[in-house]
């Protein structure tokens, strides 16, 4: 999980900047919940504490080597930092743009926008019954943008000029300039104590046990099997309105297994409790199996408003072949989404289109007046095709067809003087067109074959080349690639992380976001421009021109998107609200909320329990 993903899903509806000590911060309108709310709709207040939540990683890694989720080597433990690791301000699952007091009993934000001073709660506590003061706040804020951690914190925080402690239990934010994101992106770092490591540099603290605040501890650890979380009987803030009815479990176990056929078998076999699905053949035709067919196991798919996000194929535009906006293009008509979405994926998806889908910020029609006024100045390094409709990824159904994609893309290929040679696409040196497309995942070559096949008829070689997880993962930070595949997720608060996503800054800078190598002094601009928007109306313009700017620069290669979480779990042992929150990150939803049944069900009392329910 990459660092940008614990900022809170903003979206609303403009007004002033509070300044008065609140329980909550909204980035645009007024928090859904008031003062002195009981707990969060979607919770269960009396759901009972007890038993043991068996999940699988949802990580690629096949074991883990440290339990500091926070420096660049190494891999720690699925779901550790969301457990163990409290924050000032928390969000909610059932709205976007607010922050609600955990860690903190209130926030203030100035007038003026450059600061956010944060009062924390006399009874926090820390795993080791100490205090959680300022001084460990500015300890971790000062770490996360110290040398050992990712760089992507440097650039989310880039923006905050200073954390100073006011006293033992005040602390206080000071921004470069005014922006309104800021309160909620230094509200929602993960705070740990001073004592973790102490004395070591950071990049050294690798086994040694977090001091968080969180709801679970680490338990029993069988390293390259499985972790288990356990918790935390005095766990300091179990009774606040934002944690009463969550973390019900007393154990939460994570299994590790070396690929999807492994946790396939293991979860049919009842060796754990749920597994999320990304595979739409998995899903259709492999989730089954007797604990299926008695009702132990089911297959619940649960619909959500999160954005789409941007899964897509990225081309590294550092390799030279991949520097001409016309290539980019053309390869991505030669990919027939169609025909996949029908024979592969069983039309469990949408196509994913810019960077923004399913937000306020989607983009849409040609641009407007204001999104002109921001792009106009950079008329010179922008796409032509920017500056009018919104990119529409190429179809191949109705009046559209593969064959005419592949006609435009040789057009633009003999534009950019590409010419095919003997059955080669080559350039004017002789060079022949080829690219290797890196994948770590089961299955994925499957998913390219039919694109790497339209390619050969354009005289273009893409090789496929699997590599280990562990090789992948240096490779990207390298950015020693062609074409990979990510998934992005999506947001409704664009700002300060798509600095590290696709700015210039990033572009060369190891370890960061930017893998598509964007460097444009256009889409600095309008990051910028989004980052320092004071309203929803100065915001909207700035994400459509970055949108525009992207999906016309081709640096990516739209995938696709579901609209529901597809969990196949154990309903013998599991319970969970009726209430489906719709900001909710589907395990998330599971891990904050569900509960153990008391005792299980046999396969004698479930059959009681369904005569019952029919009499």
């Amino acid at each position: 999980m990459r660092f940008w993903k614990f900022c809170f899903l903003l979206a609303g509806a403009s007004t002033v900047t509070p300044t008065w000590a609140d329980h909550a911060y909204a980035l645009w309108g007024q928090p859904k919940y008031a003062q002195n709310f009981a707990h969060f709709d979607y919770v269960n207040p009396q759901a009972p504490k007890g038993g043991e939540l068996r999940l699988v990683s949802n990580l690629r890694t096949s074991t883990f080597d440290k339990y500091n989720h926070f420096t660049i080597k190494g891999s720690a433990p699925a779901y550790l930092s969301n457990l163990m690791f409290d924050t000032l301000l928390t969000g909610s699952m059932d709205e976007t743009a607010t922050g609600y007091g955990l860690l903190a009993e209130d926030v203030t934000v100035a007038a003026d926008g450059l600061s956010a001073t944060f009062r924390i709660r006399p009874q926090a506590r820390f795993h080791d019954g100490k205090p959680v003061l300022a001084h460990d706040v500015k300890h971790s804020y000062e770490t996360l943008v110290g040398p050992h951690t990712s760089p992507g914190y440097k650039t989310m925080l880039a923006e905050v000029a200073a954390c100073e402690v006011l006293n033992d239990r005040t602390v206080r934010f000071t921004f470069r300039s005014p922006n309104r994101e800021l309160p909620l992106t230094v509200g929602g770092l993960p705070i740990f104590s001073r004592d973790w490591g102490a004395g070591k540099p950071f990049n050294e603290v690798v086994m040694d046990t977090p001091i968080g605040s969180g709801p679970y501890k680490i338990g029993p650890v069988r390293f390259g099997k499985d972790i288990t979380y356990v918790r935390d009987a005095h766990y300091w803030a179990r009774d606040l309105p934002v944690r009463r009815g969550t973390g019900n479990f007393d154990r939460i176990s994570v299994k590790i297994y070396k690929d999807n056929t492994a946790k396939l078998e293991a979860l049919k076999a009842g060796e754990f409790d749920l597994m999320r699905f990304f595979s739409a053949g998995d899903w259709a035709r492999r989730v089954d199996g007797r604990k299926f067919r008695t009702g132990e196991l089911v297959k619940g798919e649960f619909a959500h408003k999160l954005p789409t996000g941007f899964q897509s194929y990225v081309l590294n535009t550092r390799r030279p072949f991949l520097q001409d906006v016309r290539v980019r293009e053309a390869l991505g008509l030669a990919l027939d989404y169609e025909w996949m979405n029908r024979q592969m994926f069983y039309g469990a998806y949408q196509r994913v289109n810019g960077i923004f889908g399913n937000t306020v910020c989607q983009t849409t029609g040609s641009p407007s007046p204001q999104e002109l006024a921001l792009m106009q100045p950079f008329g010179d390094v922008l796409p032509p095709a920017a500056f009018g409709p919104m990119t529409a990824p190429p179809r191949t159904d109705g009046d559209s067809s593969l064959r005419d994609n592949l006609r435009k893309a040789q057009g633009l290929l003999a534009a950019a003087g590409w010419t095919v040679q003997g059955g080669v696409l080559r350039n004017s040196d002789g060079q022949a067109l080829v690219l290797e497309y890196m994948d770590s995942g089961e299955g994925g070559q499957r998913t390219v074959a039919p694109w790497q096949r339209n390619l050969q008829k354009l005289g273009i070689e893409l090789k496929y080349r699997a590599v280990d997880f562990a090789l992948y993962q240096q490779r990207l930070q390298k950015f020693d690639f062609d074409i990979t595949s990510i998934a992005y997720q999506g947001t409704n608060n664009p700002g300060q992380e798509f600095a590290d996503l696709f700015g210039s800054a990033a572009a060369d800078q190891e370890d960061s976001g930017n893998f598509p190598g964007v460097k444009s002094k256009a889409v600095d601009a309008f990051v910028h421009a989004m980052v320092s928007a004071k309203t929803q109306e100065q915001l909207l313009p700035a994400c459509h021109a970055l949108e525009r700017a992207i999906a016309h620069g081709h640096y990516l290669i739209p995938q696709w998107s579901a609209n529901t979480h597809r969990m196949a779990y154990n309903q013998w042992r599991l319970e969970h609200p009726a209430v489906i929150p719709p900001y909710s990150s589907g395990e998330g939803w599971v891990i904050d909320t569900w509960w153990a049944r008391m005792p299980p069900l046999t396969a004698d009392t479930a059959a009681a329990a369904l005569r019952k329910g029919g009499q």
